[in-house]
């Protein structure tokens, strides 16, 4: 069977579905990659064809203010308005050519689909392909108990509460979503295809496809009133770490750490591979709130002034690197600083850590929602926390067993099986080729 996977060229959509692709190339079947071109050597490693973008511009962590200088000086609603309308729906038509272009040498049995790409309703009804939505971010379809995206609000628990989220429900979908959701409905009526009147433009995916693979466990999610059977929670897809010993250079890792300062406590903190130029939003006030505890702490830069940093830190108990090995470090971590993407938080809970969570914008505030929600992690609810508050969230955790027991109990949800496997059979059903 050929199945091809079509994702944004950002790696928090691209890194998740790589685990599920490799498990169905070894279950023998054909797969390919729509994307941009930045995946080239990824994906050459993990022996997937490239068919990259022709048409579709390529939005990359590394070149949106390039692309739009106007996004550096939006905030809040807006930010959230300009990405929705100009990364993500602008591309819809350009996507959708693209493809129908590139089934002429890649006839494809089925398409595997990151959901920020808009494309599955025009897939779906103008080539007759059976879609598998697959969402690398928390379940953003509409429910009456779920609140209103981009507020980073928890259920509410009252009318007032019922009311507040209410009026901004109004204001995510009518006015911050609205752009993005007339320029999507432009784009179908192109094609003479019409959007439902109801529901909101991330509702589409869910609503267009065969079958939806949702990252995360269930027991991450908000408790909703109407269940989509065509959505599937599998549990942790993490990027794909191939099998046996990792290579010189997480050898080279690997000894390093052995020699780091031995402490009581382990503390990680990250601020991620997207908003991380301005390290004064969480990795700084992290430092300064931690810098004197008795605790190693472990900062991952994502490449940016890790040098300057060190010699601003340079304390014994400070490692500071451009990148480190999550997925071993994690092992021995007390506490994850993250400002919340959703395949750390997925990472950190797969290894029982409890985590502090600062951050806003690209949907963090409703992960870092999520997070709290499930009371596994203190979300800061901030771009900017202050160091004391930093430091007075550390210390709760760290202090109250509570805390690592919830998280630990949400890492066996994540360790319930085995997560590509899951996503693989959805996939191969979705296509006609397994049954329940």
């Amino acid at each position: 069977m050929k199945i091809l996977f079509a994702s944004q060229a950002i790696d928090g959509h691209f890194n998740p579905m790589t685990g599920v692709a490799v498990r169905l190339k070894e279950r023998g079947h054909n797969v390919a990659w729509y994307t941009g071109p930045v995946f080239r050597d990824k994906l050459r490693d993990l022996d997937i064809p490239l068919l990259p973008f022709q048409r579709a511009i390529e939005h990359r962590v590394d070149n949106l203010i390039e692309l739009y200088p106007e996004r550096a000086k939006l905030k809040g609603p807006r930010a959230i308005g300009f990405d929705g309308e100009k990364i993500f729906a602008s591309n819809v038509s350009n996507f959708f050519e693209d493809i129908r272009e590139l089934e002429h040498y890649f006839a494809f049995d089925v398409a595997v689909v990151d959901s920020s790409m808009f494309i599955h309703r025009l897939v779906a009804s103008l080539m007759g392909k059976p879609l598998v939505n697959f969402v690398a971010i928390p379940n953003m379809e509409s429910d009456p108990q779920v609140p209103p995206l981009f507020f980073g609000f928890k259920p509410a628990r009252n009318p007032v509460e019922r009311s507040i989220q209410a009026a901004a429900g109004f204001l995510s979908d009518n006015v911050i979503l609205r752009p993005a959701g007339l320029s999507y409905r432009r784009q179908l009526a192109a094609y003479g295809q019409a959007a439902p009147r109801h529901g909101r433009l991330t509702d589409e995916p869910y609503r267009s496809s065969a079958a939806v693979i949702q990252t995360g466990p269930e027991a991450l999610d908000f408790p909703r009133r109407h269940r989509n059977p065509a959505v599937h929670y599998v549990g942790a897809l993490l990027p794909y770490r191939p099998p046996g010993p990792a290579g010189a250079v997480a050898e080279r890792d690997t000894k390093e750490a052995e020699r780091w300062p031995q402490y009581p406590r382990t503390l990680l903190v990250t601020q991620g591979t997207v908003d991380n130029v301005d390290q004064d939003k969480l990795i700084v006030p992290a430092l300064e709130a931690v810098k004197d505890m008795d605790a190693l702490v472990i900062v991952a830069t994502g490449g940016r002034g890790t040098e300057a940093l060190s010699a601003r830190y340079p304390q014994p108990n400070i490692v500071i690197r451009d990148f480190v090995d999550f997925a071993r470090v994690l092992d021995f971590t007390d506490v994850f600083i993250t400002n919340g993407g959703f395949g750390g938080v997925q990472l950190s809970l797969s290894k029982g850590v409890p985590m502090v969570v600062s951050g806003i914008n690209e949907g963090k505030s409703d992960v870092n929602a999520r997070v709290e929600f499930a009371g596994v992690g203190i979300s800061l609810k901030t771009e900017r926390p202050k160091p004391r508050r930093i430091a007075q969230a550390v210390q709760e955790i760290l202090s109250n067993a509570a805390w690592r027991t919830r998280a630990q109990q949400m890492r066996d949800h994540f360790a319930a099986g085995d997560p590509a496997a899951v996503a693989a059979a959805v996939v191969e059903k979705a296509a006609g080729l397994a049954s329940d």
